[in-house]
């Protein structure tokens, strides 16, 4: 009788969440391939090498190392939301200035792992304040669109789906009484909204609270435990990856699950 009562809870749970993944799906990108079109613009920062996109207000740190590549943004206040969209993918194209917009660019896809600070003197200019729904793309990107003369342009943007190869992965830092878990390559809605962590020896789930972007904290000892993670994105989506880290993990290394979102 307890084994039927067990499988029927976990069928009830399972059907559940399917239903509650589809319902917000759809309510999160509209459509299969993205959301409805929004206005906004573009500008560039550093150079065509990349480097000053390095790092960023998300905690990706080194953004080819980690797979993202060029194909990034860093985001305007309304955008950013407090980092929370940190991971979020979008597709981006040239709209409405025929002077700059390349003729049939296209568009670009890029993954937000950085912050367009507001900037309140008149002297500069003040693209990413809000309300300005802003993105501040790296060089190589933005002239995938316009030339880089042009400076800034506007452009149609939607969230869409992160396609994302490979399994997530996080980069674990911090000491033995303090430990920090950044998810990096997540797929589907790309922005994690819940993260908890178990260690082999302990058993139990430990929630982690966001400490800053996309890096997670907590103070529970977990060193000389093999790690498995229980990740939650902003689509309600979840998926849990078992001994991701093994038990004589290090510092400072970065560990890849078996599967995505």
């Amino acid at each position: 009788m307890a084994k039927f009562h067990n499988l029927f809870t976990f069928a009830v749970l399972f059907i559940s969440t399917i239903s509650v993944h589809v319902i917000a799906q759809n309510f999160l990108f509209g459509q299969e391939n993205g959301g409805s079109w929004e206005d906004g613009h573009a500008t560039f920062y550093g150079d065509m090498g990349g480097g000053e996109t390095m790092q960023g207000a998300c905690g990706y740190g080194d953004l080819f190392q980690q797979g993202y590549g060029f194909e990034t943004a860093a985001l305007s206040t309304a955008l950013f939301n407090k980092g929370q969209t940190c991971g979020a993918c979008f597709e981006i194209m040239c709209v409405n200035d025929p002077q700059w917009c390349i003729p049939n660019a296209g568009t670009i896809r890029i993954t937000a792992t950085n912050f367009c600070p507001p900037n309140y003197d008149p002297q500069f200019y003040p693209w990413c304040n809000p309300p300005r729904k802003h993105f501040d793309l790296s060089m190589p990107l933005f002239t995938k669109l316009a030339p880089f003369k042009a400076g800034i342009i506007p452009v149609k943007f939607r969230r869409i789906p992160c396609a994302k190869r490979g399994g997530i992965k996080f980069e674990i830092k911090g000491n033995p009484h303090w430990i920090t878990a950044t998810p990096i390559n997540v797929g589907g809605a790309g922005d994690v909204t819940a993260l908890a962590v178990k260690g082999s020896k302990s058993g139990q789930w430990v929630p982690m609270s966001r400490n800053w972007g996309q890096v997670w904290q907590t103070s529970a000892n977990l060193v000389g435990q093999s790690l498995s993670f229980h990740v939650t994105t902003s689509d309600r989506k979840m998926v849990v990856l078992y001994n991701v880290a093994p038990a004589n993990w290090q510092f400072d290394q970065t560990y890849e699950g078996k599967a995505n979102i």
